[in-house]
């Protein structure tokens, strides 16, 4: 059988999940990741191109451990797994996802009593545990990866408890993909001592090296929970104002101090400061000198943290190809318009009515403030004295994809201008300080654009249109004759401040006169 025939067997679970190449949401669905080291579930739910983490629940089962002297799974492992899954599979049926997809990887498929535990699950559990090779492991992360970042390119390296997976992108394709046993569970093994070890990593990445053949200079994106453990020493070592570990960027120097950091600090003390557990803590240090080894033969650019990986990448898989070429921001963004706030679809025309203020903006900045308008109206049900903050919190902490974290940050710091004229609490200014103050400008004139545009609501027709002499420092409101009677005293108050935030003269005219 070839590799796309058993691939399409694979996930053949999935194969109605997207039947509509058109549908905006998805049907919830529930997956299930059966690693070395932890045991997974995850339920997804909402917009179809950016699904979002209806429930999220990991246990710490380390069924890998051990592996390599034993050649058998973990006993307590099984026990801890077993146990996790009996729970998984009440859990789907109280939500109504089953039957669940579920998946195994290093440790299921390398045991010699791997197949004896996962015809174990089906008779305790009913859940059928899909084992699937290294480069298919490789693949489906390196797939996760482009469903937060559509057309990505450079190397994703996945990291579980008993393997690591490494796989080209290019213009948003899948290319080589290999598999090695450098997971922290195997690197336990390795005999020797430190010197065995570290000759042991700079062998094995050695030559993934050679086999990958892959540019000097491109991005690493980071996959597996010992590189999350390690971002939030990192963000604990810079003391990081953001904390949200999806798109959190790492420089090559970086990695060299967080190890001499971490082997610096009291571990316990450590663990608790950056939020790791002890199960996860005890394995950094040994992740750590893979990293360092990774980034020192692989020579990346720079090094992202993806949260999406190989459940993501099986959502990913089933996806058209026109669903696939959406916007993942923004279609989360319209899923969250049409969902919740009071006026769906007016956040389009608000776009339209904002734009001639950025008439410079590039496609990236573009898409950000399109996103803020389909959010503008989203937190309305939060008490007014605290829908600025909502919106902040909503825009640097919710799941939403293809957001640079100086981006949620812009993102923020719009909508919480679009709902208050008053200066942002001084709270928030460590975040702030991811801005430039050109950057910060441009949320404050956007936020307020939006804060007026906001009033001016005709249903299906636009208000009228925004004129912007940059040059001049003239800015034109051309209303339309139906929209008059909504420009009041508060609509000038909020078009003044608009022209305040510009450092413009401001006029207003009426169409058609």
């Amino acid at each position: 059988m070839d590799g796309d025939t058993a691939a399409a067997k694979i996930w053949e679970p999935f194969g109605t999940l997207y039947a509509d190449p058109e549908a905006r949401s998805m049907a919830r669905v529930g997956v299930v990741d059966v690693g070395s080291n932890s045991v997974r579930l995850v339920v997804f739910d909402g917009a179809a191109r950016s699904p979002a983490y209806f429930y999220n629940e990991k246990i710490m089962c380390a069924l890998g451990a051990g592996l390599s002297e034993s050649g058998s799974l973990s006993a307590e492992g099984r026990v801890r797994a077993l146990r996790a899954l009996k729970r998984f599979a009440a859990l789907a049926d109280g939500m109504g996802v089953s039957p669940l997809t579920a998946v195994a990887t290093a440790a299921v498929r390398d045991a010699d009593d791997g197949q004896d535990f996962v015809d174990e699950v089906k008779r305790e559990t009913g859940i059928e545990i899909h084992v699937i090779p290294g480069d298919e492991e490789a693949r489906l992360s390196a797939q996760g990866v482009l469903l937060g970042w559509p057309g990505s390119y450079g190397l994703v390296c996945d990291i579980g408890g008993s393997s690591m997976e490494l796989a080209d992108l290019a213009d948003g394709n899948v290319g080589r993909r290999l598999t090695s046993p450098l997971g922290p569970l195997k690197l336990r093994e390795v005999k020797g001592g430190d010197k065995g070890l570290d000759a042991f990593i700079k062998e094995t990445i050695s030559d993934l090296h050679d086999r990958m053949q892959s540019e000097v200079g491109m991005r690493l994106f980071l996959v597996g929970g010992s590189w999350r453990a390690i971002a939030r020493i990192d963000m604990a070592r810079r003391d990081y104002p953001l904390t949200v570990l999806h798109e959190y960027r790492m420089t090559p120097e970086a990695v060299a101090e967080t190890r001499k950091y971490i082997e610096a600090q009291d571990a316990d003390e450590l663990r608790s400061r950056a939020g790791v557990s002890s199960d996860r803590m005890a394995l950094v240090p040994l992740a750590i000198r893979v990293l360092e080894r990774l980034v020192k033969v692989f020579e990346p650019k720079d090094i992202a943290i993806s949260s999406y990986g190989i459940r993501e990448g099986m959502l990913y898989e089933r996806m058209p190809d026109a669903m696939r070429d959406r916007d993942p921001l923004l279609e989360a963004c319209r899923f969250a318009e049409a969902k919740d706030s009071r006026l769906p679809g007016f956040g389009s025309m608000l776009y339209d009515f904002v734009s001639p203020l950025f008439p410079h903006a590039d496609w990236q900045r573009k898409r950000i403030i399109e996103a803020a308008c389909l959010l503008h109206d989203v937190s309305w049900r939060a008490h007014p004295d605290y829908r600025g903050e909502v919106c902040f919190d909503y825009a640097t902490r919710a799941n939403l994809g293809g957001l640079k974290h100086y981006e949620r940050v812009f993102l923020g710091l719009a909508l919480m201008h679009r709902y208050s004229s008053k200066k942002p609490d001084s709270r928030f200014h460590p975040l702030f300080s991811l801005l430039s103050e050109e950057d910060a400008k441009e949320a404050e004139v956007l936020g307020r654009a939006m804060r007026f545009g906001a009033m001016l609501w005709l249903g299906a027709q636009a208000p009228g249109a925004l004129l912007w002499d940059a040059a001049a420092r003239h800015l034109t409101l051309e209303l339309e004759p139906r929209a008059q009677p909504l420009y009041g005293e508060v609509g000038e108050s909020r078009f003044k401040a608009l022209a305040g935030a510009l450092n413009a003269e401001a006029e207003v005219t009426l169409r058609g006169r």
